[in-house]
């Protein structure tokens, strides 16, 4: 079986493929973007609440945003963790996936959301002995609710503050559930497959000299 890491990097980027193929799909027909493409990439610090580890980790994903109704904006949401500094304790990395609602205020965009997906924990020092098992690395299912806000620097870019509280269903030490914390600062680009359709309609539609 291929390792969680490599099983990361190879969803991160099939589902960025699959998202932007979408959008440009949905965009390319007519004047307004029915969908939008975003993609953010940053560091997280991650409290794993093993033994009261910490992790430095990069976190990447992607969102497809539809457009408004009553004033929110609806995404889904794909994004993956992995830690750069996972300390002498413990080692996590996840990948999830799930729903988004965003409100625009100015250049504010405070969201809200909740994200399902598989997260995998490597136990540094030996591992973590439990009777007479030995466990050097454990994967559970996570659920994750998380606030956050996206601050507007240009039409494309942003700052990304977010914070995610996680449950991990499956831990070999009672009481066998762990709760991290992910705080995470990124920069977020905003694709525009609309104002590249326009600039070749317009060309099209412009008689040569």
């Amino acid at each position: 079986m291929q390792p969680l890491k490599t099983r990361l990097s190879l969803a991160v980027i099939a589902a960025t493929l699959f998202l932007a193929r979408t959008a440009h799909a949905q965009a390319a027909p007519t004047a307004s973007q029915r969908f939008q493409l975003s993609a953010f990439v940053g560091g997280s610090g991650v409290y794993t609440q093993v033994l009261n580890g910490h992790n430095l980790s990069i976190t990447a994903g992607a969102d497809v945003t539809t457009r408004p109704f009553y004033g929110l904006h609806p995404s889904l949401e794909v994004r993956g963790t992995y830690p750069v500094d996972s300390g002498t304790i413990a080692g996590e990395k996840s990948i999830l996936a799930g729903l988004k609602l965003e409100h625009q205020i100015g250049n504010f965009h405070p969201y809200a959301d909740f994200l399902i997906g598989r997260g995998e924990i490597d136990y540094h020092s030996g591992g973590i002995t439990v009777g007479t098992l030995t466990y050097l690395a454990s994967t559970s299912t996570i659920f994750s609710p998380g606030l956050g806000l996206d601050y507007d620097l240009s039409p494309h870019f942003a700052l990304k503050a977010d914070y995610q509280y996680q449950n991990w269903t499956t831990y070999p030490l009672a009481p066998g559930v762990l709760t991290p914390s992910v705080i995470t600062a990124a920069i977020l680009y905003r694709f525009d497959f609309n104002h590249t359709y326009k600039r070749i309609k317009h060309s099209r539609s412009t008689p040569a000299n």
